[in-house]
């Protein structure tokens, strides 16, 4: 059985065992609850499988746990799709996108008598990036430390740039920290602040990170931080990736 590798965030779907009159099944090979596996990807593009960050191609996977919490290898999930815009093969769940949609798709994963959900979308493929910010300066104080976060810095996905409606939602981008004069000197982050070196692409292709900057590290008045925004398809580059972003440090 896959036990999945890391990836951006699936909610995890549980069984439940009403207790009401009902034995609790309390053997090592019985199963009392499962959670399905984050997702390789936030999406599968149409035409193609679901793919990992590194672009090989990985089936949808469940554990299983009995009564003490340990994982009960002996189990066979099925897999199956709600709507037309995805296919998935029953037994060894791989995911093949139909049809883009801006519905995300379900899928059906059952494991001895016990179900769960799973959202997909099915997305257009990547194949051009363009900056959105793409230089921006911060104007920071010695004071305020809540003042030292950038403005959203980042990069729209796009199928194309002629084509009507080509954004590309609900895809990740990574944001590595390329070039900066002082180690630690920024740190990326969220909008809400929490650190984070990865975004997923909204409605309309863009996918963004703030720098929170610690001005104690500064040895000028006036510095720059340099981010690559990278965005691959199939374990490539696409077109316009690694693309570079700077933030320009200047006092108040």
């Amino acid at each position: 059985m896959s036990r999945g590798a890391p990836a951006l965030g699936i909610a995890l779907v549980a069984g439940a065992i009403f207790l009401a009159c009902v034995d609790i099944p309390t053997g090592a090979d019985d199963l009392l609850s499962f959670s399905i596996d984050p997702l390789a990807s936030p999406s599968v593009v149409a035409g193609d499988t679901l793919r990992d960050s590194a672009g090989v191609a990985t089936p949808l996977s469940v554990r299983a746990f009995n009564y003490s919490g340990q994982e009960v290898e002996s189990i066979q999930a099925r897999f199956r799709a709600l709507d037309a815009r995805v296919r998935v093969d029953s037994v060894a769940g791989w995911v093949v996108g139909d049809s883009v949609s801006t519905t995300s798709s379900r899928v059906l994963v059952a494991v001895d008598g016990f179900t769960g959900f799973i959202t997909i979308p099915v997305v257009l493929r990547p194949d051009t990036i363009v900056g959105v910010n793409e230089s921006d300066s911060l104007f920071y104080s010695l004071t305020d430390s809540a003042a030292n976060v950038s403005d959203p810095i980042g990069v729209r996905v796009l199928h194309g740039l002629t084509t009507t409606d080509s954004a590309v939602r609900s895809y990740r981008v990574t944001f590595d920290l390329a070039a900066q004069q002082t180690p630690e000197l920024a740190r990326l982050v969220t909008d809400a602040g929490r650190p984070s070196s990865a975004d997923t692409t909204d409605a309309t292709g863009v996918a963004t990170r703030r720098l929170r900057v610690d001005v104690s590290r500064l040895t000028s008045l006036t510095d720059s931080v340099i981010v690559s925004a990278i965005v691959k398809y199939r374990g490539e580059h696409v077109r316009g990736s690694p693309l570079r972003l700077v933030l320009y440090l200047r006092p108040q």
